[in-house]
């Protein structure tokens, strides 16, 4: 029975894990609706893509554990046996699972490089929905968040 429980239960914590989403430049925290929002207006300098490391927040080694644990127990037949493989199936549970939260959360973005209209030039990291190139003019949007985003404006 508790090894018909451990793939549904990975299955929902990874999905659960996979719902935190990066960074974009369309996307808003519920919170930031009805907020005032300032902006200043730039130029891309250059666009890279960059690779955002996975999460490691201790989802992965929980249940890497618990289930290296469950399926650990059941082997042998007594409670030494049992006990040993229960430990050490937790330990290479936790390993494992570690590593797959870190795979499964790895994700893509950009680095832009941004000349402001008035100010220094910055980098910033984030999901290019817009597709966003070098040389095109960009609405830099403060909030709680920074986004770039393409300046759709008749005059720039």
């Amino acid at each position: 029975m508790r090894n018909k429980l451990i793939l549904p239960f990975l299955s929902i914590l990874i999905l659960f894990q996979a719902s935190c989403s990066l960074h974009s430049g369309s996307t808003y925290d519920r919170g930031e609706m009805g907020q005032p929002q300032s902006f200043t207006k730039g130029v891309i300098i250059s666009v890279r893509d960059v690779t955002i490391k996975g999460t490691e927040s201790g989802v992965g080694v929980a249940a890497g554990a618990a289930a290296g644990g469950l399926a650990g127990s059941q082997i042998g037949d007594d409670s030494t046996t049992s006990l040993i493989g229960a430990i050490g199936g937790a330990v290479v549970g936790g390993l494992v699972g570690a590593k797959a939260e870190e795979v499964v959360m790895q994700d893509n973005a950009v680095e832009i490089l941004v000349q402001p209209d008035v100010g220094e030039p910055f980098a910033f990291v984030q999901v290019n929905e817009e597709e966003l190139k070098a040389g095109e003019r960009v609405l830099i949007i403060n909030s709680d968040k920074m986004r770039i985003v393409r300046d759709r404006s008749a005059v720039n």
